[in-house]
C-alpha cells in the first residue's frame, strides 16, 4: 500500500466511503479533522454532542453543518451511549473521541450492552511516518495498556499486527523491546521477549515475524545491527512493529518523536469490534485527520475480513 499517509489516504478514496461516529464533538480540532476527511473523501461524519456550540465551532472554522447528520446532546456520556451504539448497531463503521474525558469514552466502548468489546484486551497503536525511517512505524502499547503480562502482550501483538496487514504489511516483524538484546535472567522484560520469539516459531502467534529482545537501535537501525555483529537476526533495523515493554518506555518514546523529528502519525485503539478514534485533545488536527484515515483503512480491512 506504501510507506506515507497520503498513500493510506489514496488508498482509502478506492473504498465506498466510511462513516465515522463522533461523541461529544464540539472541539474545534475534532471538527477541523472531520471537515477535512469529508472534504477529501476519507470519510462522513455524524456528530453527537451539544448542537448549538458544534454550529458555533462550525461557523468559526467555515464549515458547512448542513452537510452533517448532528443528534443532540448536551451531556457528553450521553452522546457517547449514542455514538458508540449507532457504531455497535452497525450504523457507523468507526467510533471517534471529541470533547469528553478519555475514561468516560472508554467507558462507552466497554459497555456490555452497545458498546465494542471482542474478548481481546484493548490496547493502542500509534502508527509512524518518520523522516529517514524508510518504513512505517507502529508503536505499541504507548498510551493504554500500562504494564502488560505476557498474555497481554500475546493480545497487544495480534491487534497491531491486524493493523499492519490493513496498511499492506502482509507478515510485519515485531522487535519486543529492551535494553538490551540479549536475555537476562535478572531483567523480566528480556525473559518474556525470548517467550513471544518461542510461541511465534510454535505457531501460538501467527502473521508475523517476532524477534527479541531488542534495542531500540537494532530495532530500526541495520548500521547499529551491524556494529553489534547482528546481521544474522531476524530483525535487522527493519522491524515494523515496535512493542515497548510498558507504558513509561512507550510513553516517553512517543515524546521523544513528537518534539524532535519531521513525522505524521495517526492512532488508534484497537481489539475492539471497529476502530475507535482516541487522540489527545494537544493532537493537531493533521494527527485527527491521518488517525481517521487509518481507521477508515482497518475498518475495510475488518468488513473484508
Amino acid at each position: 500500500m506504501g510507506k506515507h499517509f497520503e498513500d493510506l489516504i489514496a488508498q482509502v478514496k478506492k473504498y465506498p466511503m466510511k462513516k465515522l461516529s463522533v461523541a461529544a464533538a464540539a472541539d474545534s480540532n475534532v471538527l477541523s479533522a472531520v471537515k477535512e476527511a469529508k472534504d477529501r473523501g476519507i470519510a462522513d461524519s455524524i456528530l453527537f454532542g451539544d448542537e448549538a456550540k458544534i454550529k458555533e465551532i462550525a461557523k468559526e472554522i467555515g464549515m458547512d453543518v448542513s452537510q452533517f447528520e448532528i443528534h443532540n446532546y448536551t451531556d457528553p456520556i450521553e452522546a457517547a451511549h449514542n455514538a458508540v451504539k449507532l457504531v455497535h448497531d452497525g450504523g457507523a463503521d468507526m467510533y471517534m473521541k471529541g470533547l469528553i474525558s478519555s475514561k468516560d469514552f472508554l467507558k462507552s466502548i466497554l459497555d456490555k450492552e452497545v458498546g465494542l468489546r471482542t474478548g481481546r484486551k484493548l490496547s493502542h497503536v500509534c502508527v509512524f511516518e518518520i523522516k529517514g525511517i524508510e518504513q512505517l512505524l507502529f508503536l505499541t502499547d504507548v498510551a493504554f495498556q500500562t504494564y502488560p503480562t505476557l498474555e497481554d502482550k500475546v493480545d497487544i501483538i495480534a491487534n497491531t499486527v491486524e493493523v499492519a496487514n490493513a496498511c499492506g504489511i502482509e507478515n510485519p516483524k515485531v522487535a519486543p523491546l529492551a535494553a538490551v538484546e540479549v536475555v537476562n535472567p535478572k531483567m523480566p522484560v528480556t525473559v518474556e521477549a525470548a517467550e513471544l520469539v518461542k510461541m511465534n516459531e510454535e505457531g501460538k502467534i501467527t502473521g508475523c515475524v517476532v524477534d527479541g529482545p531488542l534495542s531500540l537501535d537494532m530495532a530500526i537501525s541495520r548500521e547499529a545491527c551491524e556494529h553489534k555483529g547482528a546481521l544474522d537476526r531476524k530483525i535487522t533495523g527493519d522491524a515494523d512493529i515496535l512493542l515497548f515493554p510498558d507504558i513509561h518506555a512507550g510513553n516517553i518514546a512517543y515524546k521523544f518523536i513528537v518534539h524532535t523529528t519531521e513525522f505524521l502519525n495517526g492512532c488508534i485503539l484497537t481489539g475492539t469490534k471497529a476502530p475507535a478514534i482516541l487522540t489527545s485533545r494537544s493532537d493537531s488536527t493533521e494527527t485527527k485527520l491521518n488517525s481517521i484515515a487509518l481507521a477508515s483503512v482497518v475498518a475495510e480491512h475488518l468488513k473484508n475480513k
